[in-house]
């Protein structure tokens, strides 16, 4: 990697510079993030700009492994000691709501007949934490980068409408109005994008006037449901790495490589390994008394090159064609939500916080 030809270089100098548009953009209206607006503005430039020529070995690369040290990056914003502390009430719904919407996806994957990766995708995107699982599974499964922007698309569909709808449905349900503990806890489990459960959490404290308890609380819950990423991509490389194997089937990357089978590197990848390498690392260093705002920049820095893998991975997309064979995976997406959201509101009340 750090050996990078010229024609590499200039690829991810061009997607660095038109993702800072998108970047700003996300941070204005965080209720639609920046990761969907350079998707987005990435799929639109590829309807006139077809013909890549030597700045397509750069794109290749940062839809590939930006992805990667993104999610490395990632792991700087985890403490794992904060989170085990406060988020303990909260992890039975968690838990709930990861197994049943990867269940229902895998389920309705076999039913509907769509491909395995999209399936996976919008599984885990909905389970855990949205366009930061995606970006965490898609490289370990090989998806292309079209089955990338479709699964964050629909994703990010269903947390805009969860954004809108969920203070008005807290009021409905009679949410305590007197604290954010039992709204934040919904938000955070029920919401799997970080933009859009800081707007739903941040719209209950000003209509409430509290301040920034929900929120707390939603973000802890966030954080909490990310260390699932772990897990997760650990037992989906190993299975689907066997599975590979011993049907001998040889599965490409979107840079058309042939996939090896299973191998210990594919079961316990590179990129995974650092990110909780770099999650011990801010854990141990906060536990130390280091200030916890030094990990802000990393954090910041993690974004950034989301909103550059994203671009990358739109510019490899053919709009058309998503928008096409988009009637399943809307279906499962869809599926996953509700399941959620009612799923969490059950758990709530049978543990008494709702």
């Amino acid at each position: 990697m750090l050996n990078l030809s010229k024609n590499t270089l200039y690829g991810l100098i061009i997607c660095s510079i038109i993702a800072i548009p998108s970047f700003l953009l996300g941070n204005l209206f965080p209720i639609i993030g920046g990761p969907i607006i350079a998707i987005i503005l990435g799929m639109i430039i590829a309807i006139f700009w077809r013909d890549k020529g030597n700045l397509e070995e750069g794109i290749n690369f940062t839809s590939k492994y930006i992805l990667q040290l993104a999610v490395v990056f990632l792991g700087f914003g985890l403490n794992l000691g904060a989170i085990v502390a406060t988020g303990i009430q909260s992890l039975p719904i968690i838990i709930g709501t990861i197994f049943i919407a990867l269940i229902l996806a895998y389920i309705m994957m076999k039913i509907l007949k769509l491909e395995r990766n999209t399936g996976i995708l919008i599984g885990v995107g909905s389970s855990i934490c949205g366009g930061s699982a995606i970006a965490a599974t898609a490289p370990v499964i090989g998806a292309k980068d079209e089955e990338v922007a479709q699964s964050i698309s629909i994703i990010f569909f269903f947390n805009v409408v969860a954004a809108i709808i969920f203070p008005m449905l807290g009021r409905i349900l009679g949410f305590s109005t007197l604290n954010g503990d039992a709204f934040g806890i919904f938000s955070g489990t029920a919401i799997n994008d970080t933009s859009s459960v800081t707007a739903a959490a941040a719209t209950w404290d000003n209509m409430w006037g509290l301040g920034s308890s929900t929120l707390d609380k939603a973000t802890t819950v966030k954080l909490t449901r990310t260390l699932a990423i772990i897990p997760i991509t650990l037992v989906l490389s190993y299975v689907i790495g066997k599975k590979d194997n011993n049907n001998g089937d040889n599965n490409r990357d979107n840079e058309g490589n042939e996939s090896e089978g299973f191998s210990l590197k594919r079961a316990f990848p590179t990129f995974v390994a650092f990110f909780i390498l770099a999650s011990i690392i801010t854990t141990i260093a906060v536990a130390l008394g280091v200030d916890s705002n030094l990990f802000i920049p990393m954090k910041e820095l993690s974004k950034f090159l989301i909103v550059m893998a994203m671009l990358a991975i739109g510019l490899n997309s053919d709009i058309v064609k998503i928008v096409k064979t988009g009637g399943k995976p809307l279906l499962i997406g869809g599926t996953c939500w509700i399941s959620i959201t009612i799923l969490s509101l059950i758990l709530q009340h049978l543990l008494g916080i709702w």
